[in-house]
């Protein structure tokens, strides 16, 4: 899949989020204002908050797809990195923000009673948002989007906090006043672990971290399947947004013309591309060897074996 196929991908994906999201707000605050629950209203407003990352999303992936210019000559991708961040971010904020409110009701000791209604549209919410969370996570994992898949997340956790208004619900059906309380600071958490999660892993982003084990895996096979390559070495990574940028040496043999070893050097290239789901910008140097036994590097650093 090609990066406009994959752009065109994520921005279908988030535009059926948002949609879903403004429906759903404006039912839950419906509903929540005319039966007089506080609890469906928040959740209502925390659906409103996910057109928000929804934006970050298209924004971010759009800037990123620009092609490298003279102050970014490796391109935008960390425009996408970014609005990973900004998600994360948000999800703690709603994480603290439904545990505080939840938490300040407790301390006043407020009780809430919701009716059948409000059972009903969380049932609804959760079975929507959770489906836009498969949905949005898959693509997330077809293009290897970090900021995907953080919206994905968010998806679910307003599934999460739709699951609180429902035990709210249940519990005043059985006469149990706190129970919509004690649920939303239990989630509020759950959110603000996964929004911490997500901060922490852009921040690793943007230190420029080697891709993951299995995908360096999958490029050493790659390379080692191209005829003509003795061995190789001095292999090295790093994530820009959803590409992959990456140099390795090629050993090849001596007697070969310049040619010859170029040829072997651009098979290299298409089959680390074909290797991996997301894009490649790869650079391949070929050293000459005359040992007949091929040798084979380990690792993402300088100076593997020769």
């Amino acid at each position: 899949m090609n990066a406009e196929s994959q752009s065109a991908q994520i921005t279908r994906v988030t535009l059926v989020g948002a949609v879903v999201n403004v429906l759903l707000a404006g039912a839950k605050l419906s509903v929540g204002f005319l039966v007089g629950s506080p609890a469906l209203v928040a959740d209502g407003a925390h659906s409103f908050s996910d057109l928000t990352t929804d934006a970050f999303v298209l924004a971010g992936t759009r800037f990123a797809r620009r092609p490298p210019d003279e102050s970014h000559t490796y391109g935008h991708g960390k425009y996408e990195t970014m609005a990973a961040l900004l998600v994360g971010a948000a999800l703690v904020g709603v994480g603290a923000y439904l545990a505080w409110g939840a938490g300040l009701s407790l301390y006043r000791r407020e009780h809430i009673f919701a009716g059948y209604p409000v059972l009903a549209v969380a049932a609804v919410s959760i079975g929507s948002k959770e489906w836009m969370y498969q949905a949005t996570q898959r693509v997330a994992r077809l293009v290897g989007s970090a900021a995907v898949s953080a919206n994905a997340w968010h998806h679910r956790s307003d599934a999460l906090s739709s699951v609180a208004v429902v035990i709210g619900a249940v519990c005043g059906l059985f006469g149990l006043g706190h129970g919509d309380q004690v649920a939303a600071i239990v989630v509020g958490a759950m959110i603000g672990m996964v929004g911490a999660r997500i901060v922490f892993t852009a921040l690793v982003d943007f230190t420029e971290r080697s891709i993951p084990e299995r995908e360096r895996r999958a490029i050493a096979r790659a390379v080692e399947g191209v005829p003509g390559v003795k061995g190789w070495h001095r292999l090295r990574t790093r994530m820009v947004g959803r590409e992959v940028f990456m140099d390795v040496h090629v050993l090849v043999d001596a007697r070969l013309s310049v040619v010859e070893a170029h040829e072997i050097a651009t098979a290299v290239e298409r089959k680390v591309r074909g290797s991996l789901a997301r894009p490649v910008n790869l650079v391949v140097h070929y050293e000459p060897t005359r040992d007949s036994v091929s040798t084979v590097g380990h690792g993402d650093v300088a100076g593997g074996r020769r």
